[in-house]
């Protein structure tokens, strides 16, 4: 399509900064699973304290993605926050090696979730605002280089990690042989049954994993360097501001390209009215944006919030049990083969993300979640069925990898094609998700717990069904909703 290629074309800048600043995201997202315990090493703490760095994380994560859109009042403002949040991602990386207290390891952690969450949700919004229609396809790339930036990051951690203890003490024999499986079956904020593994937390730290932190840093730096130009060629820089005006702003971009579609329409009407432009969560909730708004204007952002809130809890929930999941009856798989499960689930989501960015353009995107929160279900009916199968759970682990992965973008610009780019719905569906991700992996591991392993499934199935639901609910309330004035 020559106008979308144009469009890209005109806006290639901008559009690869939100890409590389998403890519930042992605590589921060990823590292604290395998390095855990060499942090905690590091930061000679237990398993319980190592643990709640990841609740730090996600914690702030999720009041980075409800305060984003503070910074999206205006352009400066948003890409200001954005070269502040990837810079500190490479600052966090190189001064994690410095903490040796698990409580500064949280401070820490705590200030990347924050940096995340901003980048979450200005990321989306900008793209949203630039291409809106056709924001689909460039919503789909910019979250395969999230699940890019979260499969490189392991990979580059993983020649650092130790392969016996790292706290040399007379107990380290006794524990080396199952550093493995306990670093695969660490989840965020629940360390489930290790506690039945006494690692020691007083001797000589050994470990290697500072230099992976700091190759993380590097790698990351060109990515705030990039936001800089950007700053510098909508020449909002304080220094090189020599009072000549911006490129055009994404809003009067937007108008031109649909006034050239149609050109009876008013500049009125592609013009969204101030008091409804995309805010912090807690200003979305002001009176002064509900005036005159349909119950429908808010029934389609509680309920495309609420299945993403269900998706991306899938995706907490999947990655952090399966490997758990496998390794105990009925199917007791080997733990070096099971170890596999989590890289398996990741990789075919960045592979379907992949595929979706050309998908997307042939196929609408309500479409495309029809057909993913449908394949999400029957996957885990499949999975239920054939539940004492390991082929089938590694097929199905793929399945459900593929399903999901275009979930997230393909629901955010269905949505935002709803509500005519007027509502909240980037800030409130990135706020959904990250709720969803923290909760459901709390509430799923305190019932594999309580329940056993088979709950796990059980689990999955239900949040599939509940996803289904609320995106049927999406589709009726869709039909409700006042159609745009000709």
């Amino acid at each position: 399509d020559e106008r979308v290629a144009a469009l890209f074309r005109r806006n290639l800048q901008p559009t690869l900064t939100y890409w590389s600043v998403f890519f930042s995201f992605g590589l921060c997202i990823a590292f604290l699973g395998p390095t855990l315990l060499d942090l905690r090493c590091q930061t000679q703490s237990s398993l319980s304290q190592i643990t709640w760095v990841f609740f730090s994380q996600q914690f702030c994560l999720l009041l980075g993605s409800c305060l984003g859109g503070v910074f999206k009042r205006t352009l400066s403002q948003s890409l200001v926050a954005l070269f502040a949040s990837s810079l500190a991602i490479s600052v966090v990386f190189a001064i994690i090696p410095l903490c040796h207290n698990v409580v500064v390891l949280a401070v820490v952690m705590a200030v990347a979730g924050l940096a995340m969450g901003c980048i979450d949700t200005i990321s989306n919004m900008q793209l949203v605002k630039i291409y809106q229609k056709d924001s689909a396809i460039f919503l789909q790339a910019l979250h395969f280089f999230v699940g890019f930036g979260a499969l490189l990051s392991p990979l580059i951690a993983d020649p650092f990690l130790s392969d016996t203890n790292c706290i040399l003490s007379n107990s380290t024999l006794n524990a080396t042989s199952n550093l493995p499986h306990i670093r695969k079956s660490l989840v965020p904020h629940h360390p489930g049954n290790l506690s039945q593994y006494e690692l020691p937390m007083k001797g000589m730290v050994v470990t290697r994993v500072s230099y992976a932190f700091w190759i993380m840093a590097l790698i990351n730096l060109p990515v705030p360097i990039a936001v800089f130009f950007l700053l510098y060629k909508e020449r909002l820089v304080p220094c090189f501001n020599n009072g000549r005006r911006p490129l055009l702003s994404a809003d009067e971009l937007a108008m031109e390209t649909q006034s050239a579609e149609k050109e009876n329409h008013s500049v009125t009407l592609q013009r969204a009215p101030p008091d409804r432009v995309h805010d912090d969560l807690f200003s979305c909730c002001q009176s002064k944006n509900f005036r005159g708004a349909p119950c429908s204007y808010f029934a389609v952002h509680v309920a495309g919030a609420l299945v993403l809130f269900m998706s991306d809890g899938i995706i907490g929930e999947y990655s952090g049990f399966v490997y758990s999941y496998a390794v105990e009856e009925p199917l007791s798989v080997v733990h070096k083969v099971a170890g596999y499960l989590p890289s398996l689930f990741w990789g075919f989501i960045t592979l379907g993300r992949l595929i979706s960015i050309p998908v997307s353009y042939r196929m609408k995107p309500a479409t495309m979640v029809s057909i993913n929160v449908v394949g999400v279900l029957a996957t885990f009916l499949l999975l239920l069925i054939f539940s004492y199968s390991v082929v089938f759970l590694f097929v199905g682990t793929a399945c459900l990898g593929l399903f999901l992965s275009s979930t997230f973008p393909s629901m955010l610009a269905y949505t935002e094609d709803i509500l005519q780019y007027k509502g909240c719905a980037t800030t409130v569906l990135v706020t959904g998700a990250a709720i969803g991700e923290m909760v459901l992996q709390l509430l799923v591991g305190s019932i594999i717990h309580d329940q056993g392993s088979y709950s796990f499934l059980v689990c999955g199935m239900i949040f599939g069904g509940l996803a289904f639901m609320f995106y049927t609910f999406l589709l009726f309330f869709h039909r409700m909703y006042p159609k745009p004035s000709s």
